[in-house]
């Protein structure tokens, strides 16, 4: 079982003290066509974020008097040290857990009753990935949602913008028995437990994925995760409205 050495543990590879965020940027409406797009910056992975508008929703919503909100993930082939294979037709498991994710997770910005039969869907395109890809994407993806939605006022003649709270994600694990927050990549596949917590503005929680990868981990390693998570996603949701401020 790893030890939790958060309280004397140094500062690691990069730098950073073990709660200590990578230096993120939120480069906003980076999209000529877009309705609403963001290239997040979170060290060494970078995450194209667009958001298109699109009238309709799926045939199982229809004329339930609200819109939707979808996300799709993907991975340029040199995102990496070698090139990967594009995910042409049917994408592979792992792909679809991480739109699905991302998905669940900008749902919680938006109130879908208030958007009328409009579907907005979520494009996140990893150009670089040194860790923290899906965590990367719902946060910059959030400040994309925010500006469709905009658009979505404007457009559609809506009496206020269905967006109401900027969500954000961080991972987190513990590496060599010390607990980390926002893993690159070097710390990521090294990682004895991994974890990815989500949240909104205030505190509410989305969702927690942990899991032990080499071992297992206490319910008190799991509170100082998502503990330090959280203080990481407040600064985060400032970050977020700075950007659209």
């Amino acid at each position: 079982m790893a030890e939790d050495l958060t309280t004397n543990a140094g500062v690691r590879g990069d730098g950073r003290a073990p709660g200590a965020l990578r230096p993120i940027t939120l480069e906003r409406g980076v999209g000529l066509y877009a309705e609403g797009s963001c290239i997040i910056t979170a060290g060494r992975t970078k995450v194209l974020c667009t958001a298109s508008v699109e009238q309709g929703v799926p045939s199982w919503r229809k004329g339930r008097g609200g819109g939707w909100v979808t996300a799709e993930y993907s991975m340029l082939p040199r995102a990496t040290s070698t090139r990967n294979r594009r995910e042409r037709g049917q994408v592979g498991g792992r792909t679809q857990e991480i739109q699905r994710l991302i998905g669940r997770s900008l749902r919680g910005c938006v109130d879908m009753a208030a958007m009328g039969e409009w579907q907005i869907t979520l494009d996140c395109d990893v150009l670089q990935a040194d860790g923290g890809t899906r965590t990367a994407s719902i946060t910059g993806g959030a400040v994309a949602l925010y500006d469709a939605c905009e658009w979505l006022r404007r457009k559609a003649g809506l009496s206020a913008s269905p967006f109401r709270h900027f969500v954000a994600a961080i991972s987190g694990g513990v590496v060599d028995g010390v607990t980390l927050l926002d893993l690159d990549y070097s710390e990521d596949v090294r990682a004895e437990v991994d974890l990815n917590v989500v949240a909104r503005e205030g505190g509410g929680l989305i969702e927690v994925q942990g899991t032990g990868e080499h071992g297992d981990f206490t319910p008190e390693q799991l509170a100082s995760l998502v503990g330090m998570a959280s203080g990481a996603i407040r600064e985060l949701n400032a970050m977020q409205r700075a950007a659209v401020a």
